[in-house]
C-alpha cells in the first residue's frame, strides 16, 4: 500500500459483486481520517462530494476487495483527522495541493524514459 495521510486525494479501486458478476468501482476522494495506523486491520476515511450530497466511505486497506489505493494529489494539512471539513464547501477548505510528481516513483520514470528513448530512435 502506498504512504497516505490526511489531506490527499485517493483513488480507491474496490472489488463490487452483482449477483454473479463482478466489476470494479472507483471512488476519488479526500482522505479525512485515518485509524488504527499499526494494527493489522488499519482503515481509511474518504470523502467526496457526489451530485452535491457529501459522500463518506471507510476502506480497510488490507481488505481482499480494495484491490488498489492510488495517491492523486497530497495537500499541506496541519491535523490528523480533517472531520471540519464536513461543514465547508471545496472553495472555503483552501487546501493547497502539491504536485502529482512526488507520487511518481523513480522506477517507473525511468521506465517512461527509456520509452521516449526507444520511440526517438525508431524515429530516426
Amino acid at each position: 500500500m502506498p504512504e497516505i495521510k490526511a489531506g490527499d486525494v485517493v483513488k480507491a479501486y474496490l472489488k463490487i459483486k452483482e449477483g454473479e458478476k463482478e466489476r470494479t468501482q472507483i471512488f476519488e476522494g479526500l482522505v479525512i481520517a485515518i485509524k488504527g495506523g499499526q494494527s493489522s486491520s488499519p482503515t481509511i476515511t474518504v470523502r467526496k462530494i457526489s451530485n452535491g450530497v457529501g459522500v463518506e466511505m471507510i476502506i480497510p486497506l488490507y481488505s481482499p476487495n480494495v484491490q488498489k489505493i492510488v495517491p492523486v494529489k497530497r495537500a499541506k494539512v496541519r491535523q490528523a483527522k480533517l472531520y471540519y471539513v464536513r461543514g465547508l464547501t471545496a472553495k472555503k477548505s483552501k487546501m493547497k495541493y502539491k504536485d502529482l510528481s512526488e507520487f511518481i516513483s523513480e522506477e517507473p520514470k525511468k521506465a517512461e524514459e527509456e520509452i521516449k528513448e526507444d520511440k526517438a530512435e525508431e524515429k530516426k
